[in-house]
């Protein structure tokens, strides 16, 4: 197996970087030989810091120029993770497909937008994909394939069997939507929690605490659905025909959110969200986010 990784930002470092930690051969693409350079030896201390089952200076990876590069033959599949620009993916893959040969699965990464506006109109655009990952890309394990109108279902099958062979956990998403799959869970979860917020039943710390220490907590050892079946639909019908109706609706995005990224609040990266952030705690938060990642990782 080879991967061509295409992008040098946090998601094709990270990507890479899971890839170095399995030892899979590799290739980095970008447009700047130095970017490269500094994504691939980024990619290598991200891999060292998971524990990585070889030593990673070993593991086999390759750079170079997207502008340049022809090698694409020994490739088993090439994944985009360039920057969120619709007209620059379509760019990309107009290029990928005339360069790349038919029969290599084309994979993007693109959280923003379904493959089918990506792809749409290419001659191979049926061996092109959703190949969706989360942040961070090193240590989350799941990969969302998700099939374009023009997808080729039976090449995706075969896409989450490579998945797989990275050690990452595929699942196939039937449907070109909005979100694709688990984020429109999560969108819907976080719908609910800020207009929770807005309307004082809870503070934003509180919200955090219940998630955690409740469902949140059992959904590392099962997802919603097994939960159920363990506890019963029973309870779930019940519960839900008196706090369906209830839910926040709501098709735009809650004002505690609107108003925050307004005054610029948007953050670790400014300093302050909902809580205020000094460099310190920023990096003290992100070193524990880590460390329990990868403690919940170790045990699924």
């Amino acid at each position: 197996m080879q991967v061509i990784v295409i992008g040098t930002g946090i998601m094709g470092t990270g990507v890479l970087a899971g890839l170095i930690a399995e030892r899979i051969p590799a290739v980095l693409l970008g447009r700047d030989a130095q970017r490269c350079a500094s994504a691939v030896q980024k990619a290598r201390e991200l891999a060292a810091r998971l524990g990585a089952k070889a030593t990673v200076d070993a593991a086999p990876v390759e750079a170079g120029l997207i502008q340049t590069w022809s090698a694409w033959e020994h490739a088993s599949i090439v994944i985009e993770n360039v920057a969120e620009d619709l007209t620059l993916k379509q760019a990309l893959f107009r290029d990928l497909d005339a360069r790349v040969p038919a029969h290599i699965p084309l994979g993007s990464n693109s959280s923003s937008y379904g493959i089918s506006k990506i792809a749409a109109g290419l001659a191979t655009r049926g061996r092109m994909f959703g190949a969706h990952y989360f942040m961070p890309a090193e240590i989350v394990p799941l990969v969302e394939v998700v099939l374009g109108a023009d997808s080729d279902a039976a090449l995706a099958r075969k896409v989450c069997e490579l998945f797989t062979a990275m050690n990452k956990k595929p699942v196939l998403v039937k449907k070109d939507i909005a979100g694709f799959l688990a984020n429109r869970m999560q969108h819907a979860l976080m719908r609910e929690a800020l207009s929770l917020i807005d309307a004082g039943v809870a503070s934003p710390e509180d919200v955090d605490l219940a998630v955690r220490y409740s469902f949140g907590f059992r959904y590392a050892a099962a997802g919603p659905i097994l939960q159920k079946e363990i506890s019963g639909w029973d309870t779930t019908l019940r519960a839900g025909t008196e706090i369906y109706p209830t839910l926040s609706n709501t098709a735009t995005v809650p004002a505690c959110l609107a108003e925050r990224v307004a005054q610029g609040k948007i953050g670790m990266k400014s300093g302050e969200g909902f809580l205020k952030w000094t460099p310190e705690a920023i990096e003290a938060a992100k070193a524990e986010y880590e460390r329990k990642l990868k403690a919940a990782f170790a045990l699924l």
